[in-house]
């Protein structure tokens, strides 16, 4: 299915009757990285799952897009598609989004479940801080090569303009959103997820108000997705019962 939103095409899934619950994905990712929650929850739940702008079959960006506008346009979109209110499930960047809009547009949500949720500034030793130091200095006298060897491997397969926006999104800090959410919030973290490591699922635990902490041993970054009758267990039972279950 397909909406124009503020001049951008939106691809999008949407099924089932009853609450509604938007997915949003990770970085380089797509609505169909959702596929298994959403067909065990679309039986319970109005499920709309979509391509944010960049990703998937969704239209691509123009120029440089922060989290702030990302998240802004998902609310334009939840307008567009007569969505005044729903829970919300998101993955690492999605987790960015949905960190944005719960602190900034309660009204419009109900419970979340953040997975591998990013947001927040990674812990930085010397050895990072020489590295941007040495890409700043190459990048004055040959740009190009900067570009192409500095930078991860996920940065560097990116075009001009979503490399700009990549650096917006990996440089805002959001940690100032988490006191203003009201949303009943649960966090699912892998046990040996590298991309958010566990400090970080513990900083938002402990600072955002009326959350639940739930590691999944075993189980990485992707954790909805390797373990996948868990993760839907815990998420269904939160989506009904709130921070009642344990």
């Amino acid at each position: 299915m397909e909406v124009v939103v503020e001049g951008k095409k939106i691809d999008y899934i949407q099924e089932g009757q009853g609450e509604n619950i938007l997915f949003l994905h990770g970085y380089l990712s797509c609505k169909e990285s959702f596929y298994y929650q959403l067909q065990h929850l679309k039986s319970r739940y109005k499920v709309t799952a979509i391509d944010c702008v960049g990703f998937g079959k969704s239209a691509c960006l123009t120029e440089a897009w922060s989290i702030a506008d990302y998240a802004k346009h998902t609310l334009a979109l939840l307008n567009a598609l007569q969505i005044d209110r729903t829970h919300i499930i998101a993955h690492s960047f999605g987790g960015r989004i949905a960190l944005w809009l719960l602190a900034h547009y309660p009204q419009y949500f109900e419970r979340a479940v953040l997975t591998g949720c990013a947001g927040l500034i990674p812990k930085r030793g010397l050895k990072y801080h020489i590295k941007v130091k040495g890409y700043k200095l190459c990048k004055k006298i040959f740009p190009n090569f900067a570009e192409r060897h500095f930078g991860s491997q996920e940065y560097r397969t990116l075009s001009p303009i979503m490399q700009e926006s990549y650096k917006k999104i990996v440089n805002d800090d959001l940690f100032y959103c988490l006191a203003k959410i009201q949303s009943e919030t649960l966090y699912i973290f892998g046990e040996k997820d590298k991309q958010t490591p566990l400090y970080m699922a513990e900083k938002l635990y402990a600072n955002t108000p009326n959350a639940r902490l739930q590691i999944m041993q075993g189980a990485s970054h992707f954790c909805f997705c390797e373990q996948v009758a868990l993760f839907n267990d815990i998420t269904l039972k939160f989506l009904q019962y709130g921070n009642t279950t344990t």
